[in-house]
């Protein structure tokens, strides 16, 4: 279901809670959000900046291409409110970028793409950092005080189900790997007349040779790649 922009914000809020709970993977969580973000504070588009492993900072979904570009140009020059918002557990609002001096360099270029103004909260947990939820408008002006506190108020709930969604894809790919090197394992045994831990201490010593992960030497072997 899309959600109504003229919808009361709070019951808007409600309305998203329940439903990113419900979604079943971390990209259809995110495309949810994104669409309550747009409705709820009447923006044009949308997009988020996940952190992966700690350091590493990626655009990994928007409303539309352009956004996908706004939000990597931050990445590129190294500045931008979301960015900021994400750095300094902060939220950020520009006016206009046309005359906004806290950004310059990136604001000189999003101008050109249509983006006037931006809202950037921090998107987060009691115990993880997880990036940013940023709002973007055509016209100057488009956002008010109110809009940064409704969404701060979404990027809490978004942050709630962001990192269930997590830990879920990462349980499902702790499990797959598992079962990646189950089968290895299966194949060395057959091939070479090894036990179960021989053939572990096989995959795991071509692992620390090569210094490639287990996972990537298990695939290769049931991909028939000798060791």
């Amino acid at each position: 279901m899309t959600p109504d922009a003229s919808q009361p914000a709070v019951a808007l809020l409600a309305e998203m809670a329940q439903r990113l709970q419900a979604e079943p993977d971390l990209e259809q969580t995110l495309a949810a959000a994104l669409d309550y973000a747009v409705a709820a504070v009447g923006a044009d588009d949308a997009g988020v900046l996940l952190v992966h492993s700690g350091s590493r900072i990626e655009s990994v979904a928007a409303t539309a291409p352009v956004i996908e570009k706004v939000d990597q140009l931050q990445l590129e020059v190294a500045e931008g409110p979301c960015l900021s918002a994400f750095v300094t557990d902060r939220s950020y609002r520009i006016a206009d970028t046309l005359t906004d001096t806290r950004w310059p360099t990136w604001s000189s270029l999003v101008v050109p793409l249509g983006i006037r103004s931006v809202i950037g909260v921090q998107l987060g947990t009691a115990t993880a950092d997880l990036g940013a939820l940023n709002l973007f408008g055509a016209a100057p002006e488009q956002f008010g005080d109110e809009d940064v506190a409704v969404a701060q108020f979404l990027a809490d709930h978004v942050s709630v189900a962001l990192a269930h969604a997590k830990r879920e894809a990462n349980l499902a790919l702790a499990v797959d790997s598992r079962t990646v090197i189950g089968q290895a394992q299966g194949i060395l045994m057959e091939r070479y007349s090894l036990d179960p831990q021989q053939a572990f201490s096989v995959l795991r010593r071509y692992s620390q040779d090569r210094n490639i992960k287990l996972r990537q030497v298990a695939e290769e072997v049931i991909g028939g790649h000798p060791l």
